[in-house]
This record gives C-alpha cells, sequence and structure tokens, in this order.
C-alpha cells in the first residue's frame, strides 16, 4: 500500500492504528518479514539502515515493496520542497517531455489539462473545518418508552459543500498512464493544499473497515460509525488521492456511497484512477442494487475521463471525457474546444462564421467548423426563435455544441420549452450534442429546490403511512439529483408542471439527452471503419439525408 501524506495529521496515521503495521507477508521481502513490524523510517536507525540495503524497495518509495505493491509509506513524514502554484501538471508534463522522459502525446496532453484545470481550482480553494460528530449523535435515538426499544436510523451527513471542486476519476486499461498521470497531480499539488493523501484504494478500504469495526467494539453494533471515520480521514487530508479504485467486496459496496458523501461534506477532494469505467465498478456483485447510488455520486461529483486512446483515422483524437460537462468550471471551455476540434473540420479546423436563412429571416451561426456548429445558450436562444428555424440548422449541420447552459425553473419555462423544440430537432435529426452546463441533467429543467418542495408535499400526505419502503426526503432527493432514471422517475409524480403535456416534453427531452450522450450515438457515422464503422456510417449518411430531403 502506498501512501503519501503531508500534515501533522499525517505523523498520527503513521504513529498509530492499523495502517502503521504492514501485516500481510507478500508486501515485505524475507528480511522485513523477520521484523515483522516496519518501524518509522524517520526514526528508527536500525530502519533506516535495512532500507538502504534492501533491493526490494522502490525508488520512490522508503520501505521496501515487492515489485507494483504498495506498502504504507511517508516520505520523510514531511513535504517535498515547496513547489511554485504556477509549476502544475501541464508544465511538469512540458518538463519531462524536453527532457525525453516522456513522448509527446496529443491525447494524454488533452488529459493533464483537466489536472490542470484542477490544479487551478486547488490554489484557491480552502475546505471547511472537520467537524466530527458526536458519539452520542451516531447512536440509535430511543423510542417514548425504552422497552418498545430504539428507533433505528442513519445519521444525517452533512451537505456537499457548493465551493467543492469537482474531482477526478480517470479510467483506462493497463497502460495508459494512470499511475504517470497520478504522479503529476499529486507531486506538483499546490501550496494551498495543507494537506494530502495517496493510497492504494484496497487497502484503504481495509484500513476503514478495521476502523469501523474497532468503534463497534468500543460503543455497540448499532453506532453508525462511518461518519465518524469519515472525519477522521478528512483531517488526513484535504485532497485524497487513490490508485486503482475498484470494489469487488459486498462489505465495500454497503458503505461506499455514505463514506464518499461523507468525505465529501467534509470538504475532501477525491481523485482516483481505475481500470474500469464507473458503471461496471462490482459488476454482477451481490445486492449490486445497493451499490448503484455509489455509482451515481462518482459520477455527479467527479469529471470520469476515459485514458484509452481509441483506434480513429480522423486526424483528431476522440475528447476524453463525454459529450455533457458540469458545472461551468475552468474544464467547460477546454471541454466545448476538444469537440469543436473533434466534430468539426479536421483539415480545416479554425472557426469562421455563416449565416443561414429561413423564411427570409437570417440565422447567425458566429463558429462553425465544417458541419459542427457552436452556439452559447444566449447566442441560439436568447431571441426569439423557433422548430423552423431549428430544421433549418439541422438541415445544415450534422453537430452542435451549445456552451453555458443555465439551470432552468419554473421561471425560465418559456426559455426551457425552446432548449427542449431544440432538443428534439436533434434528436430527430440523429445529429450530435454537445453541451456545457451549469448544472447536471437531472437540474437543468426543474431545479433541486422545486424538487424538493415536490417531495415534501407528497411526504406531508403520507406521513401517517407506516411502510417500510418509504423513503426519506434526503434519500430520494440524493437518488433523484444523481441518477437520470430515478429523476424521470420522480418527475412523472412532480407537482412542479403545468400539465401532463408539459411533464411529457420534459421527461421525453431528458430521456433523449441521456441516449444522446451515449458512446453509439456520438461515434455513429464518424468513419471509424477500423472498428466495424462502415455499414453504420453510410446508414446513418441515408437518415441525414432523408431527413434533410423531409424538411425542404
Amino acid at each position: 500500500m502506498r501512501v503519501r501524506t503531508t500534515s501533522a495529521a499525517a505523523l498520527r496515521l503513521f504513529s498509530s492504528g492499523p495502517l502503521a503495521r504492514i501485516e500481510s507477508r507478500q508486501f515485505l521481502c524475507s528480511q522485513c518479514f523477520q521484523r515483522q513490524t516496519v518501524r518509522r523510517a524517520s526514526s528508527d536507525p536500525r530502519s533506516r539502515t535495512h532500507l538502504a540495503a534492501c533491493p526490494t524497495q522502490s525508488a520512490r518509495a522508503r520501505l521496501c515493496l515487492r515489485s507494483r505493491s504498495y506498502a504504507t509509506i511517508a516520505e520523510g513524514y514531511t513535504a517535498k520542497a515547496s513547489i511554485s502554484d504556477s509549476h502544475g501538471p501541464i508544465q511538469e508534463y512540458d518538463r519531462r517531455v524536453a527532457e525525453g522522459r516522456l513522448r509527446e502525446d496529443e491525447h494524454q496532453r488533452g488529459i493533464i489539462q483537466s489536472l490542470q484545470h484542477l490544479h487551478d481550482e486547488l490554489v484557491h480553494y480552502e475546505a471547511r473545518p472537520v467537524i466530527h460528530p458526536t458519539i452520542e449523535s451516531l447512536k440509535p435515538s430511543k423510542s417514548l418508552f425504552g422497552w418498545l426499544g430504539s428507533k433505528q436510523g442513519k445519521t444525517p451527513i452533512q451537505d456537499i459543500p457548493a465551493d467543492l471542486p469537482h474531482g477526478l476519476y480517470l479510467y483506462g486499461d493497463v497502460g495508459s498512464g494512470k499511475t504517470m498521470l497520478m504522479d503529476l497531480f499529486y507531486d506538483t499539488l499546490p501550496k494551498a493544499v495543507k494537506s494530502k493523501t495517496r493510497i492504494h484504494f484496497h487497502n484503504f478500504m481495509q484500513d476503514v473497515h478495521k476502523r469501523l469495526h474497532k468503534m463497534k467494539m468500543e460503543h455497540g453494533n448499532d453506532i453508525d460509525a462511518v461518519p465518524f471515520v469519515a472525519a477522521d480521514i478528512a483531517e488526513q487530508g484535504n485532497v485524497l488521492c487513490f490508485d486503482e479504485f475498484q470494489c469487488t467486496d459486498v462489505a465495500d459496496a454497503m458503505i461506499l456511497r455514505r463514506l464518499l458523501e461523507s468525505l465529501m461534506s467534509h470538504g475532501v477532494v477525491l481523485v482516483t484512477t481505475s481500470n474500469r469505467v464507473p458503471d461496471e465498478l462490482y459488476k454482477n456483485g451481490i445486492q449490486r442494487e445497493s451499490f448503484i447510488p455509489a455509482i451515481n455520486l462518482l459520477k455527479a461529483r467527479l469529471h470520469v475521463i476515459n485514458l484509452d486512446s481509441p483506434t480513429d483515422y480522423r486526424k483528431i483524437p476522440r475528447p476524453p471525457s463525454g459529450v455533457y460537462h458540469t458545472p461551468l468550471d475552468a474544464h467547460a471551455a477546454s471541454h466545448a474546444e476538444k469537440w469543436f476540434r473533434f466534430l468539426g473540420d479536421p483539415e480545416y479546423p479554425e472557426a469562421h462564421s455563416e449565416v443561414q436563412r429561413v423564411w427570409g429571416r437570417e440565422i447567425y451561426v458566429p463558429r462553425v467548423s465544417g458541419r459542427c456548429a457552436w452556439f452559447t445558450f444566449k447566442e441560439l436562444l436568447g431571441k426569439a426563435t423557433g422548430a423552423a428555424d431549428y430544421i433549418e440548422l439541422m438541415r445544415s449541420y450534422d453537430a452542435f455544441i451549445v456552451t453555458d447552459v443555465p439551470g432552468m425553473t419554473y421561471r425560465e419555462r418559456d426559455l426551457a420549452r425552446r432548449f427542449i423544440t431544440f432538443i428534439d430537432a436533434v434528436y430527430e435529426s440523429h445529429a450530435k450534442l454537445v453541451l456545457t452546463t451549469a448544472k447536471p441533467l437531472t437540474q437543468l429543467f426543474v431545479s433541486a429546490q422545486e424538487m424538493e418542495d415536490s417531495l415534501k408535499k407528497d411526504e406531508g400526505k403520507a406521513s401517517e403511512d407506516e411502510s417500510p419502503r418509504s423513503e426519506s426526503v434526503h434519500d430520494t432527493m440524493q437518488s433523484a439529483m444523481e441518477d437520470v432514471n430515478s429523476n424521470i422517475e420522480q418527475l412523472k409524480d412532480a407537482n412542479v408542471f403545468s400539465g401532463d403535456e408539459e411533464r411529457f416534453a420534459f421527461i421525453r427531452a431528458l430521456s433523449r439527452l441521456t441516449e444522446m450522450g451515449s458512446k453509439e450515438w456520438v461515434e455513429r457515422g464518424m468513419g471509424l471503419e477500423g472498428s466495424g464503422g462502415k455499414k453504420d456510417r453510410d446508414d446513418w449518411a441515408k437518415v441525414r439525408s432523408r431527413q434533410a430531403e423531409d424538411s425542404m
């Protein structure tokens, strides 16, 4: 297990508790195993002497490791020499390329730009102070009559801070550069990050279970120990980096959602690598439905980035992230730019403006490359436009990028309806759509507050229902705001629409956006013949041709 920390709390991390020991022979060379315990390198001269001579130690670690295994380490238990905040992952990448240590790769550079954006956000980010819950607050509340037993329930978790930067979830196959990218990010974290921790995810979860077990032994099995343990971990790192995020154990699956949410509620920024896309985590696992909320949380609070550079006969590699980007942060502009270059003309990528005409009126298109058009939300919908305008645009372009899309409440219903008409036109013409949005899809047409008010009204009507199936507003809200399918189900019964027709239009738009965000939709007709896509491209071209004829 590899852990790096640079804070006063880190000294406590390695001086006591299960992380202070290595209890499995697989992590030790034979000489270290005979000692049974790895002593703190900062204080034990015998340990220092052996570590210097141990043939199995990593160049980066200070404790002996077997190849690609992890041991608990603290690099001297002190921070490295302070690096200037202006020296981030991109600058470090350029330096290593210039030195010949790395080979220039355009796809990889695009990924490192995402690391740089998070680095820049962290320069100005200040994590909230960690507040430990009291032991009493973690125990189940007693009923009015003690002999009736305790009222079971889980301790509420604080809301995730509004200013918490979105973390990163980097996934890819073996050899895709996950470790190198994590090194670039971790080693160049800005001085504003008071404490940081890097650890192999498997060993992190082992430590979590040991802490939970210890608390239950001390305070009883009924205690909800997850918030307390999360607060302990949050004190050890404002930025928590996981190597090889995975879930193969039912015990991990049952607690991961609440553990991750608790960490984020304390202002912890998560960055992780994995060999699986989030939707494939704990695939075919026991009680996997209980793990789905953890997957939704990861997708909602972390930017998911594919490290694999696919075989592509276009000159511009496919962007590593999906077509929809939330929120309007430092990553948003480069997200739109990458997709514009990919979907536009690879021979002549420079943007130019065009004017389309419909029924004697002009439609100004501010940025065009090939058959890809780029608007801001205001440029597209800031003035009265309608179905005829959108049909004309569909005839002229195959792909659309719309940036700076705001969240829309009942106050912006007219704007939302116009946007939905545009989405329907894109969908029915089989075109592609890239968005940067202030809110996730689940809050694009109905705000979190509107949804919560609707749920509270429903709960008030059913307050006398004692059914064990009934959920709290908090749990239902979390699900509805992070999972599109759950959100659609809630919208079907929500009382925030003026009628069934409006409800249907909004739900259909959300469903269509989900379909248009799929890999299959995006890559259709892109000419990926090497992946067997020629027939699909030809079929797609025919569909586009028929659609253009029908709209004339």
